[in-house]
C-alpha cells in the first residue's frame, strides 16, 4: 500500500526530520512508500519560500515596466506641424517607433531622463495641458510625465521633487508625455515618449542650475514630494 507522509521541516516531528530537518526547514515535501518494518523515500518536492514569490513578483513587474508594448510607424509631418522650438524631433516617414504602456517602479530615488519641453500657447507641447487643459509660462515649473508615472491621471496637480546637477525643485505634473501614441496631429507629430521621462518647463531648468548650452536632456532622479 502506498502512503504519502509530509515531513514540514520542524524537528521532532517524525524520525525523517532528524535527518532532513536540519537540511532545509520548510522547503520539501517527502513521498515515502510504506514496507513492513520500513520506508522507502520516492521522492522529493521542493517548496518555494513565501519571501523568494515576492522577490519574483517585484522582478516580473519590474521586466514588465521596461517591456515594450508595441511600435507605431512614422508619418512626415505636414506643412507647419511639428514644432522644434527645444530642438525638438519630429517623426520620420516609415520609421517604427517604440511604445510603452508602463514605466519604472516609482521609488525615493527613481531614475529619470529630464527633457525640455515649452506648455505655453504655440510651444512645442503642442496643444492645452492634460491634466486641465490650461497652457502653463515657461517661467512655472511644471512637468509631464511618462505615460506609467502620469498613472491615468494620478499625479495630476501633484508635485515632484527632482534633484540634479546637485540641485533640487519642486514642480507641478500638469500633462502626460504620452509613452502609447505620436506621430499624429494630436502629438504634434512627434515620437512617443520613452517611459522614463520628466519633461520639464525652463523653469526647472534654470532652478536646476544647469547652463543654458546644456539644456535638452540630463539625467536625474525624481520622488512624489
Amino acid at each position: 500500500m502506498a502512503v504519502g507522509l509530509k515531513a514540514k521541516g520542524n524537528r521532532g516531528t517524525s524520525n525523517f526530520d532528524s535527518i532532513f530537518g536540519w537540511f532545509c526547514p520548510n522547503l520539501f515535501t517527502l513521498s515515502l512508500l510504506y514496507v513492513p518494518n520500513s520506508f522507502i523515500l520516492v521522492g522529493i518536492k521542493l517548496k518555494t519560500p513565501k519571501h523568494i514569490g515576492k522577490i519574483q513578483q517585484i522582478k516580473d513587474v519590474e521586466a514588465q515596466s521596461c517591456r515594450p508594448s508595441g511600435k507605431i510607424e512614422g508619418r512626415k509631418p505636414p506643412p507647419g506641424q511639428c514644432n522644434q522650438e527645444n530642438d525638438s524631433d519630429c517623426c520620420v516617414q516609415g520609421k517604427f517607433y517604440t511604445t510603452y504602456t508602463y514605466s519604472p517602479p516609482v521609488s525615493t530615488n527613481t531614475r529619470a531622463v529630464l527633457t525640455l519641453n515649452s506648455f505655453q500657447k504655440g510651444g512645442d507641447g503642442g496643444g492645452p495641458s492634460e491634466c486641465d487643459n490650461q497652457y502653463h509660462s515657461d517661467d512655472t515649473p511644471v512637468v509631464a510625465l511618462s505615460t506609467g508615472w502620469f498613472n491615468r491621471r494620478g499625479r495630476c496637480h501633484k508635485q515632484i521633487k527632482i534633484n540634479g546637477n546637485g540641485q533640487s525643485v519642486l514642480a507641478l505634473v500638469v500633462d502626460e508625455c504620452d509613452s502609447t501614441m505620436g506621430c499624429d496631429g494630436d502629438h504634434d507629430y512627434q515620437p512617443p515618449c520613452r517611459n522614463n521621462i520628466v519633461d520639464a518647463s525652463k523653469a526647472v531648468w534654470k532652478a536646476l542650475g544647469v547652463p543654458e548650452n546644456d539644456w535638452g536632456e540630463t539625467d536625474i532622479k525624481w520622488t512624489d514630494a
